[in-house]
């Protein structure tokens, strides 16, 4: 039976210190979109209300029956209208599903990370896409992944210049562009800094960081800036050798393609291209997600990345990756838990 593990308002003391019985049964609801009643509670310290379904990721969606069908769709390489159709909504309220289903993983990718186990390295690449137009507003996406696992670590876009043949008229399509939105700015090394940071962090605890990348000129300082020069050991490939299984930065190219294919907004030549950059860096959450936790390494695997870092015990669902609230970092319930641990106990208790 659900308990739950803390008072959901940040205002009240029991948020961060929640006591034993803190809380009061006050009977139940029925809501439409549920078969079953949800129980009601109220905070003896602040004397508010809740319910169960406060904690969940689902919290106040009408049909939330549809957001794991609609996880899977978009992680598939479907676009918004195509699943639109599929699961029998508007376009207006599967984006609005897929903003919100984002932003939860957002917050799902971050709290169930743990420091990489001896033994890993990491590798790096940049691919390019475009918003809104091809010829006049590239982008760069920055991956970095666990070359072992496959587990992507980090990835988000940055706005950089265009480059390439200047013809007469993309001159005059990018001075058009400038006139309503401003000159481009190229933030593509703040992207890697922030990516390479990532990775870092869950390798804080390695005495050597191994790193491997193309022969960019950029990457080996921001590396060392991101790593330490002490513990960093940078392998660099000639990104002009053929992108077979052969190449050592396959891994990473591997990653780049299932990408391309699972996401329609990097597809190249198509009309599923993202009109802004915000909406493709919160499709990248899904796709993490879905790519970490659902999906095996390899089609003749049995364990998700995840799995073979042991950030999680087996390959997860799509409907338990979209069960608890996630924005409340450590403090929020993990998606496995049964008696409602938080992330931190659930780890905690898998440590001990």
């Amino acid at each position: 039976m659900f308990q739950p593990p803390r008072c959901p308002r940040p205002e009240c003391p029991r948020h961060l210190r929640p006591s034993p019985g803190f809380w009061v049964r006050n009977g139940h609801y029925h809501p439409k979109c549920r078969s079953h009643p949800v129980p009601r509670f109220v905070c003896k310290t602040c004397g508010k209300g809740f319910s169960r379904q406060t904690f969940r990721a689902d919290y106040r969606d009408h049909r939330p029956h549809l957001n794991a069908e609609l996880f899977k769709l978009l992680a598939s390489g479907l676009g918004l209208r195509q699943t639109s159709r599929v699961i029998g909504l508007t376009r207006r309220c599967t984006e609005l599903k897929f903003r919100k289903i984002a932003r939860h993983l957002q917050g799902f990718n971050a709290n169930l990370r743990d420091p990489l186990p001896a033994g890993s390295s990491l590798q790096f690449d940049e691919l390019e896409t475009y918003e809104g137009r091809r010829n006049t507003r590239p982008l760069t996406l920055p991956i970095l992944i666990e070359k072992q696992s496959r587990f992507v670590v980090a990835a988000e876009s940055a706005p950089i210049r265009p480059r390439g043949t200047m013809t007469p008229e993309r001159r005059k399509a990018i001075a058009a562009d400038e006139q309503r939105f401003g000159r481009r700015q190229d933030q593509s090394r703040s992207a890697i800094r922030r990516t390479l940071a990532a990775g870092a962090r869950l390798a804080k605890g390695l005495l050597h960081i191994e790193l491997h990348t193309d022969e960019k000129s950029s990457y080996p300082g921001l590396a060392r800036e991101a790593f330490g020069k002490d513990r960093l050991v940078h392998h660099t490939t000639n990104s002009k050798l053929p992108r077979t299984a052969w190449n050592p930065l396959f891994p990473i190219n591997h990653t780049e393609a299932m990408a391309r294919d699972l996401m329609g907004r990097l597809r190249r030549e198509s009309w599923l291209a993202s009109k802004k950059r915000r909406c493709l860096d919160l499709h990248l959450q899904l796709f993490m997600a879905y790519r970490n936790y659902v999906r095996k390494r390899f089609n003749r695997d049995r364990e998700s990345p995840a799995q073979l870092l042991r950030y999680v015990p087996r390959r997860m669902t799509p409907t338990e990756l979209l069960t608890w609230r996630q924005d409340w970092a450590g403090r929020s319930i993990h998606p496995l838990a049964r008696n409602g641990e938080s992330v931190a106990e659930w780890r905690a208790d898998r440590l001990a």
